[in-house]
């Protein structure tokens, strides 16, 4: 339709040669069909050039249908003009003007709404890049303030401020990375049993723990980027503390993330490793002795799950939480 729409010379000629076919159908089918059919070749003819040519060579194509029929199809033949065929080529007008006049309207209504679908693409697409453009700004600002943090922790001589700093910092720069992963237009495809496992990477080499593979299960799991946010930085928070307490004696161990979907739209995220465990029976989910757990605790709840330390060999923990 656009190439005739764009092109009048395409769209006039197609008008004259729709005229011609339908003549040349009509002249094969003269002696088949009983009279009063004048007109029944060239209805189609007008129809569809008016859709696809428009306005102009639609009219162009009736004009010359209705000449091609007065003269041979209608009698008294050579544009004699009765009452009878007065009446038949007012109601050949009548017909084609409607065609021509409905189609028209459609096609003009066809235009506005692909221009309103040309416009809402472009506003989706400035929407896109601004919100992406936003993103990258954020992440930027964290790894600034984690940079920050470097540049004041080495006018500090106290050895536990300078420890809480880097673990500020540490904190900031895996939510910088995280917020890169989840907001990058190249990831969208990727699962999450991919993003996931490519943090768990990303987490495994920033600890220097080249000997320690993380592995990642995830199936059956569908949420939106603030929750996946969310969950992201909760793993990472477990990993982290994995990587840094339960292969401190020896260069080898496991990291496994598992997440499943349960029954009545919950989920399950268990994340373990095969170290000695936690130093206490029952970790400190207030975060009174530790701020991690405090941490752990506290984006759990941004999720509406329920944390808790199944028992067993190495430290697990455990979250479910509604999808």
């Amino acid at each position: 339709m656009r190439v005739f729409q764009q092109n009048p010379v395409l769209a006039y000629g197609l008008a004259v040669l729709s005229s011609a076919l339908a003549f040349y159908v009509r002249w094969l089918l003269d002696g088949d069909l009983p009279p009063g059919f004048p007109y029944l070749t060239f209805f189609p003819a007008v129809i569809l050039t008016a859709f696809l040519g428009g306005l102009g060579p639609g009219i162009l194509c009736a004009v010359l249908s209705g000449l091609a029929a007065w003269w041979f199809f209608i009698p008294p033949v050579g544009f004699g003009l009765s009452g009878a065929s007065a009446l038949t080529l007012v109601f050949f007008a009548f017909v084609v003007a409607v065609d021509i006049i409905v189609i028209e309207l459609m096609r003009r209504a066809l235009l506005d709404l692909r221009r309103e679908q040309d416009l809402t693409a472009q506003l989706y697409e400035r929407q896109r890049v601004m919100f992406q453009e936003l993103q990258h700004r954020v992440a930027n600002n964290m790894t600034f303030v984690a940079a920050l943090l470097q540049i004041k922790k080495r006018t500090i001589d106290n050895p536990q401020a300078a420890g809480a700093l880097d673990e500020a910092r540490e904190r900031l720069v895996t939510m910088s990375q995280i917020h890169r992963r989840l907001y990058d237009p190249a990831t969208l495809e990727l699962s999450i049993a991919a993003s996931l496992g490519e943090l768990c990477d990303d987490l495994v080499a920033a600890a220097g723990g080249r000997d320690v593979t993380c592995s990642v299960k995830a199936e059956g799991v569908e949420l939106d980027t603030p929750r996946l946010v969310t969950l992201f930085l909760l793993v990472a928070e477990v990993v982290t503390n994995s990587l840094k307490h339960a292969f401190v004696d020896r260069t080898c161990g496991r990291i496994l993330v598992e997440l499943i979907a349960l029954p009545e739209g919950q989920a399950s995220l268990l994340i373990s490793d095969d170290g000695p465990g936690f130093p206490e029976a029952t970790p400190d989910l207030n975060g009174r002795s530790s701020l991690g757990f405090g941490i752990m605790q506290s984006l759990a709840g941004q999720l509406d799950g329920v944390l808790d330390f199944p028992p067993g060999s190495g430290a697990q923990v455990r979250l479910v939480f509604p999808t």
